[in-house]
C-alpha cells in the first residue's frame, strides 16, 4: 500500500511536470509567433521605407536636373545674347564707345513693353526652360463666355497647341474639376498638359500645387484674371500674366 501510494503521487508529480512543460512550450510558440509577425512588420516598413526613399529621390533628381537643365540653357542664352568674343579681351575693345549696329541706352529704353502688351508674353516664353501655366476657365470666360464649356475648351486648347509649337515652351492648362458628373473625354492636343482638378479642389490650388512643385529658378508664367490666383504665385516665384494679354497673343 505505501508502494502504491507513492507511486499515485509520482505519477501526480510526473502530470504536474508535463502540464507545467506544456504550458512553456504553448508560451514559446506564442512568444515565438508575436516576434515572427513584429519581424515582418519591421521588413515591411522598412521596405517601405526604401521604397519611398528611391521614390523622393527620383522626384528630387528630375527637379534638380529640370533646374540644371535651366541654368546651362540660360548661360548658353545669355552667351548667346552678349555675343562673347572667343578669344581673350582686346585693349581696343575696353574703350567706351558705341560701335556699329550696337544699342545705346536710348534704344534700350524704348525697348520697355507694358504689362498688357502681349509681346511681354513672347519675350516670357522665350526664358529657358520657360512653363506656362493657364487658369482654362478664367480665359475662356473673359474672351467667350457665350459659348458652351466644351467649344471653350477646345478652342482654347487649339490655340494652346499653336503657341506650344511656335514658342517650345511647356504648357499646362488647368480646368475646374470640381463640379464634373463625370470625367472629361478629351484628347489633349500636342505640346499642350491638360488637367482638371479633382472633387473637393479648386482650380485655383491645383494652379498653386504645379508652381510650387517646380524647382526655384525655373521661369514659371500663370496666366490667371483672379488676383488671388495671380498674388499666390508671384509669392512663390511665379510670373501671373493676365487672361486678356493671352487672349490678344493667341489673337
Amino acid at each position: 500500500k505505501r508502494g502504491e501510494a507513492a507511486l499515485r503521487k509520482l505519477r501526480g508529480e510526473m502530470e504536474a511536470v508535463r502540464a507545467e512543460g506544456q504550458a512553456q512550450v504553448s508560451a514559446a510558440e506564442s512568444e515565438t509567433r508575436r516576434l515572427k509577425a513584429r519581424l515582418g512588420e519591421s521588413e515591411a516598413a522598412l521596405e517601405a521605407a526604401r521604397r519611398a526613399a528611391r521614390e523622393g529621390r527620383s522626384v528630387e533628381d528630375m527637379r534638380v536636373r529640370l533646374l540644371l537643365d535651366t541654368v546651362l540653357d540660360a548661360a548658353q542664352g545669355l552667351r548667346r545674347e552678349l555675343a562673347l568674343p572667343p578669344v581673350s579681351v582686346r585693349p581696343a575693345e575696353t574703350v567706351d564707345a558705341v560701335e556699329p549696329g550696337r544699342m545705346t541706352p536710348k534704344d534700350i529704353a524704348a525697348r520697355a513693353l507694358s504689362e498688357d502688351d502681349p509681346a511681354v508674353l513672347d519675350q516670357l516664353l522665350a526664358l529657358p526652360q520657360a512653363h506656362l501655366v493657364v487658369d482654362g476657365y478664367n480665359v475662356t470666360k473673359t474672351g467667350y463666355p457665350q459659348m458652351p464649356l466644351e467649344k471653350q475648351r477646345l478652342r482654347l486648347l487649339g490655340q494652346l497647341a499653336q503657341l506650344a509649337a511656335q514658342t517650345g515652351a511647356e504648357v499646362t492648362c488647368v480646368f475646374d474639376g470640381a463640379e464634373l458628373a463625370a470625367p472629361v473625354l478629351l484628347a489633349p492636343p500636342r505640346g499642350v498638359r491638360v488637367l482638371f482638378s479633382k472633387p473637393g479642389v479648386t482650380a485655383d490650388e491645383l494652379i498653386r500645387q504645379l508652381v510650387r512643385a517646380e524647382p526655384p529658378g525655373r521661369p514659371v508664367i500663370v496666366v490667371s484674371t483672379d488676383r488671388e490666383v495671380a498674388d499666390g504665385v508671384a509669392r512663390a516665384g511665379a510670373r501671373p500674366v493676365a487672361s486678356a494679354v493671352l487672349l490678344k497673343r493667341l489673337s
